[in-house]
Parts: structure tokens; C-alpha cells; sequence
């Protein structure tokens, strides 16, 4: 019975992974039509788009579906309006969090945005109210089986980037949102294509949270990311190796 209770478990993490996955993709598709709207359909005309696409080949979304989404927007069968809204605020913690979101009903994604904050004992701010914490980077991720430190860190700096690091779990390369592409090409004529491909907020500050903290300022970015308008969560928070094990261990 033990074996069969297994085999249940197993089947329905893969069900949930299978869950998340599909939302990934409909984010990603939707980020590719909106830029596909509002600019040339041709990536190499629209640096949105090409962002977008990359961000999509990061996640191994096929190419059927980067074809539709682009066909989607450009061709106006996409009737919604999307609307691109920030939403900043506290977290459990005093945790600065931003929260960005691409949506077709606006007063539906700030209430449902409100409702995550509120329950988890945040708070929304003001436009503005934390993202002065942050810097707008292209962040651009390979994993540790693609090459060592050295190497990956010259390779960035011949292609623009500002920054490297390099540790067991991989290379994060930073760059201005600018040059996110010209750094992103560059790197996979090297190393192919990238784990992850993004404009993203990088704190320049981080607030270090306790156990309790901590599973309730990631139990509201669960929240947050498991809704369809949410296109991406930042947060400035940080956790002891220790307490991330004991949440794991959870």
C-alpha cells in the first residue's frame, strides 16, 4: 500500500507541475501577444517582443505556441485590452514586494491583489513606495553544467553585462534593461539558450525574515503567482540557509 500511496503522490506532483507549467505558458503567451500588439509582429523590430520570446525559449514553451501568441496580437484577434499594472507594498516583515501584473480587468486584479496582501498580513502601498529599493535589471540565468565562474564571467563582460555571480547552483548575469538583448544574444551564441530570460527588480537592499515570517511572505507570493494576471512578484526578503530548510522540510 505504501508503493500505491507513493505512486499517487508522485502522480499528483506531476499533475500540480503539469498545472503550474500550463499557467507559465499562458503568462508567457500573454506577455508575447500584448507586445506583438503594441508593436511590430517582428521580433527583430520590436526589442518587447524579442524579450518576450526569449523569456518564453527560456521555459521551453513550444513554438507553436510563441507562433499563435504572436499571430494572436498582431493579427487583432486578441479583443481584450490588457492593461499593465504595478502594484507595490509590505509584506509580512516589513518586506518590500512589487508586483506586476497584465490584465484585462483592472478592479478585479486590485482586489485580488489587496485580498493576497491583506491575508497574509501585508499591506499595499502607493505607486512608487518601494520601488526605489529596487533596480531595473535584465537578468539573465544558465545553470552550473554550462561552464565554470571564470569563463561565463569574461563572456559577459565582452557582451556588455554588468555583473556576474557564480556559485553551485549556476551564473546569474546582470545587465541594463537596455542592453538585455544585445547581452542575451551574445551569451547564447556561447552557451545556447538560458535557464531564464528577464527584465526583473533586484534589490539593493535585502530584510532577513524568522521561520514565521518567512512561510507566511511565501505562502502570499504563492498566492500571488498562482493568479493568471500576475505576471511577476519581486521581493526584497531574505532567509537563513536553516529556516529555508525547516520550510522545506514543511
Amino acid at each position: 500500500m505504501a508503493g500505491h500511496s507513493q505512486f499517487k503522490n508522485i502522480m499528483h506532483r506531476k499533475g500540480a507541475q503539469d498545472k503550474k507549467r500550463a499557467k507559465e505558458f499562458s503568462k508567457l503567451g500573454r506577455e508575447i501577444t500584448v507586445a506583438a500588439k503594441l508593436g511590430a509582429p517582428d521580433p527583430d523590430m520590436n526589442p518587447r517582443l524579442r524579450s518576450a520570446i526569449a523569456a518564453a525559449r527560456a521555459k521551453n514553451m513550444p513554438k507553436d505556441n510563441i507562433e499563435r501568441a504572436i499571430k494572436k496580437g498582431a493579427g487583432g484577434d486578441d479583443t481584450a485590452n490588457y492593461e499593465e499594472v504595478r502594484y507595490e507594498g509590505y509584506g509580512p516583515g516589513g518586506v518590500a514586494v512589487i508586483v506586476d501584473v497584465l490584465t484585462d480587468n483592472r478592479n478585479r486584479s486590485a482586489s485580488e491583489v489587496r485580498a493576497a496582501f491583506t491575508k497574509y498580513g501585508g499591506n499595499l502601498g502607493e505607486s512608487g513606495s518601494v520601488a526605489f529599493m529596487f533596480d531595473r535589471v535584465g537578468l539573465i540565468v544558465y545553470g552550473a553544467d554550462k561552464t565554470d565562474a571564470d569563463t561565463m564571467f569574461e563572456a559577459a563582460l565582452e557582451v556588455g553585462a554588468q555583473d556576474v555571480v557564480s556559485d553551485d547552483n549556476g551564473h546569474e548575469i546582470i545587465c541594463d534593461p537596455d542592453d538585455f538583448n544585445t547581452v542575451r544574444e551574445g551569451l547564447e551564441a556561447s552557451f545556447e539558450t538560458a535557464d531564464e530570460a528577464r527584465l526583473d527588480w533586484k534589490p539593493q537592499t535585502t530584510t532577513e525574515l524568522d521561520e514565521g515570517k518567512a512561510e507566511s511572505l511565501l505562502k502570499m507570493i504563492d498566492v500571488l503567482e498562482d493568479n493568471d494576471d500576475v505576471q511577476r512578484v519581486a521581493s526584497n526578503f531574505e532567509v537563513s540557509d536553516e529556516v529555508l530548510a525547516k520550510l522545506s522540510a514543511g
